[in-house]
């Protein structure tokens, strides 16, 4: 009896756990497991350091390192920049390398913004500067084979890329349809640029892909669509990285963004306390009285 007791409490007290842990969804841990082998096959096959439009028939090869039971990801070696603290990294744009529909005026606003976001989490400043050849950061819109080993291949295929730290060069591909503002821009292939821009800045400070589709280091794109705002798992992984700005609190992610910015397959379900409770009590008294 009493090793019939032991075990049913042992059954009673997994249950418990199992269904208060946030990281498990509602479905069985066979399903789970089957889920996460999935996605590993899947992102072995995602470049660490590539932007792609969503579909389904891209394969590019590279290999990832998964860090326990968070979602982001570093380049190999764990690359960042060094610098002095509080740290300043400049930018540039190529005059050589830009598109002719977009003005530099408008291409500077959105990478403002874009390195605006990543500075509001962690201890780097971002600034513009005219002198190309000794910026940090070097970016400019290039077609085709352009000298880096890394050819783009057109309109809705790898949107763009960059290099791990201290390389700083971020390369978008000019065959796309990039757009400011989806108002004014019709194309149904149009890209937003903020987007891409600040998933490559996260390449550039040394962020690989996240496995969290809702983060903005998630490796694809869907046209028209916008992903802009750093979702828990990016700030927290470059946290790790650079640290926290002094001025940056989780309360600054509005409850209604991180509550609906939940990895679809990692849904968090956590039943009432008390009822988890009362049902171990009930499976403890069935074991020993019946």
């Amino acid at each position: 009896m009493s090793l019939l007791f032991s075990y049913c409490l042992y059954l009673s007290l997994f249950f418990l756990l199992l269904n208060s842990t946030p990281s498990f969804s509602t479905r069985t841990v066979p399903t789970i497991a089957s889920d996460t082998l999935k996605k590993i096959e899947a992102f072995l096959y995602a470049r660490s350091d590539s932007y792609a439009a969503a579909r389904k028939s891209e394969h590019i090869h590279h290999s990832f390192t998964l860090h326990g039971i968070q979602h982001y990801v570093y380049f190999p070696g764990k690359p960042r920049w060094v610098r002095m603290t509080p740290m300043t990294l400049t930018y540039a744009f190529s005059n050589d390398n830009l598109i002719d529909y977009l003005s530099l005026s408008d291409i500077q606003h959105v990478f403002k913004r874009a390195f605006s976001r990543w500075a509001s989490v962690i201890q780097v400043r971002f600034m513009e500067t005219n002198d190309y050849g000794f910026a940090d950061i070097k970016i400019g819109f290039y077609s085709g084979d352009h000298g880096d080993g890394e050819p783009f291949d057109g309109v809705l295929g790898i949107l763009a890329h960059s290099f791990s730290p201290m390389s700083g060069r971020l390369h978008l591909d000019a065959a796309e349809r990039w757009a400011v503002d989806f108002r004014k821009e019709k194309s149904m292939v149009a890209v937003d640029l903020e987007s891409v821009a600040v998933h490559e800045i996260g390449h550039l400070l040394g962020l690989g892909h996240s496995l969290v589709k809702e983060a903005v280091m998630y490796p694809s794109l869907k046209p028209r669509d916008r992903k802009v705002d750093l979702h828990l798992d990016d700030i927290e992984g470059v946290q790790a990285l650079y640290g926290s700005n002094p001025n940056y609190t989780v309360s600054d992610l509005s409850e209604s963004y991180i509550s609906t910015n939940v990895a679809v397959d990692f849904k968090s379900y956590r039943p009432s306390t008390w009822g988890n409770i009362i049902l171990v009590l009930i499976m403890i008294f069935l074991c020993m009285y019946c």
